[in-house]
């Protein structure tokens, strides 16, 4: 996979194709053209809860697959992937705490007053949210916020499930298993999560950190395995199975389909991508239909305005790029409409 042609597209697809399979597999339904439009901040309607969900998918992958194959299963791994890792300072915090070291009686007095204002604290949350927010649309790397167990609403968690001490029977079994083969420590972890329902509302973390234990093994040191992906072609009673045998068997299988499907993601883009540069025979050096062809590869479906961000062309010269590329249309739709290879 290091030395494969479509690798960085092969990536990019999985990622996305993993997300919606994690949702598929909570009952929820996200469209993938939904979740590549989305990610694009080029929503054709109102984003729903479930794709933002997706879109948490797709960025801890993509987090993952950034840093070290160990980092997700160390302790900063951890903590960053299930937001239990301290809060940093917000930038400027520390000189706006000199700053009132070294201000004078009559302003500290002042400041003391400010601070007694009752909304205080509640602007505070507001800009918090705010600040994030646009760290999120800027495409930074921002840790999942996890509410503290006094802070949590009744409403929406279960205050008698202790996350933590899941997670710490979780990762017993991540080191009592550490002399299995890498697969089948895979699927007995894989088996483990969702026994032990570690986590009340990111169960879809878990194979991710099964997927980033293979990466670390080599058996996948270029790519994260789409396990959700995998287990979506196997029968929900197999994998809710009551003998756990039963279950491990499921969750093999899974990993298998996630191969299989895989290889097969990867030779279809090998074959596109040889199909599209035939048509960039006698092309200009300066011409952007190379460039198209990369970024169709990297993404499920494109649309016009991804296509006029990303190459910095007209929105006619989009559509003339798409018609000489010959990319079929998928939405079927006279308006926002998408084009991707079949």
């Amino acid at each position: 996979m290091a030395r494969s042609p479509v690798r960085d597209g092969f990536v990019e697809r999985q990622h996305f194709a993993d997300a919606a399979a994690a949702l598929w597999l909570e009952g929820e339904l996200v469209h993938l053209e939904d979740l590549v439009l989305h990610d694009a901040h080029m929503d054709v309607r109102t984003p729903t809860h479930e794709l933002t969900r997706a879109h948490a998918v797709l960025r801890v992958r993509r987090r993952i697959l950034s840093q070290k194959p160990d980092w997700a299963l160390s302790r900063d791994g951890f903590l960053a992937l299930t937001g239990r890792g301290g809060a940093m300072p917000a930038s400027g915090q520390k000189g706006r705490e000199e700053e009132g070291a070294k201000a004078s009686p009559v302003q500290a007095d002042i400041h003391d007053d400010a601070e007694d204002d009752l909304l205080a604290e509640e602007f505070a949350e507001i800009d918090a949210i705010l600040a994030r927010s646009s760290k999120i649309l800027s495409g930074a790397d921002v840790p999942a916020r996890t509410p503290r167990s006094d802070e949590r609403p009744d409403l929406i968690y279960d205050l008698d499930w202790n996350e933590e001490e899941r997670l710490a029977e979780w990762q017993a079994v991540l080191a009592e298993t550490r002399e299995l083969p890498a697969v089948l420590r895979a699927a007995i972890l894989l088996e483990a999560w969702s026994d032990i329902e570690v986590l009340q509302h990111a169960a879809w973390l878990g194979p991710q950190l099964v997927a980033a234990l293979l990466r670390q093994e080599g058996l996948a040191g270029n790519h994260l395995v789409s396990l959700h992906l995998g287990a979506k072609n196997i029968p929900r009673e197999r994998r809710r199975a009551r003998n756990r045998g039963d279950r491990l068997l499921a969750s093999l299988d899974g990993i298998h389909e996630a191969a299989l499907a895989g290889l097969k993601e990867h030779d279809r883009l090998v074959m596109a991508k040889s199909q599209m540069e035939r048509r960039l025979k006698r092309r200009r050096t300066s011409s952007k239909l190379a460039d198209l062809v990369e970024f169709v590869l990297s993404r499920p479906i494109v649309s016009t305005g991804m296509i006029q961000e990303v190459l910095k062309v007209s929105k006619q010269g989009a559509l003339n790029l798409i018609g000489e590329l010959g990319l079929r249309e998928m939405t079927g739709r006279g308006r926002f409409r998408a084009w991707g290879i079949v």
